[in-house]
């Protein structure tokens, strides 16, 4: 067997949902945390460029949640083959706690678009759309911690206490 070179390997390695999954995953949730930092920054410096860096950054890690979910549906099942049995139940309950908390995200990436766009035309409306900003980041933050804590019991036993608390089976159940 001929040994692939390195764009070769790379180019395999991006035609895997499931690998395109792990890549992207932690965008979202690293990507939340620093905006949520830079925001309050922003808001202590009482820098409109700033304010518009920090939700940028905001909205583009909200919007990122898309493709990690759309590549996560595309790579359970070849995953669900081969995570053991407590593995597959924590894929199951990271699946059902991605779907639900998708919108979440998008709503986040909807209101942080606002307060980019609307003080452009109503200034006044700066400071309380940053803070209503500010407030929904750290509450999909949240959400993003508790999605991907499940995730990472998938592959990592040593990291696992227990089962989860969702009902096996419920991901094939949503996507019915």
């Amino acid at each position: 067997m001929e040994q692939q070179s390195f764009w070769e390997l790379v180019r395999a390695h991006l035609n895997q949902p499931e690998y395109l999954h792990v890549l992207l995953n932690p965008l979202p949730v690293y990507g939340l945390a620093l905006g949520a930092i830079a925001l309050v920054l922003a808001l202590a410096l009482r820098s409109r460029a700033a304010q518009i860096v920090a939700l940028a950054l905001i909205f583009i890690s909200a919007i990122l949640a898309w493709p990690v979910v759309h590549y996560g549906e595309l790579g359970y099942d070849r995953i669900m083959t081969q995570a053991d049995q407590n593995g597959y139940a924590w894929l199951d309950a990271h699946a059902q706690r991605g779907e639900r908390a998708a919108p979440a995200f998008y709503v986040l990436a909807a209101i942080s678009a606002l307060a980019l766009a609307l003080p452009w035309k109503l200034p006044k409306t700066a400071l309380a759309l940053n803070l209503l900003t500010l407030v929904a980041t750290f509450a999909v933050l949240a959400i993003g911690i508790w999605v991907a804590y499940a995730g990472g019991q998938i592959r990592h036993r040593e990291f696992r206490y227990g089962l989860p608390p969702e009902p096996r089976g419920g991901y094939e159940k949503m996507r019915d």
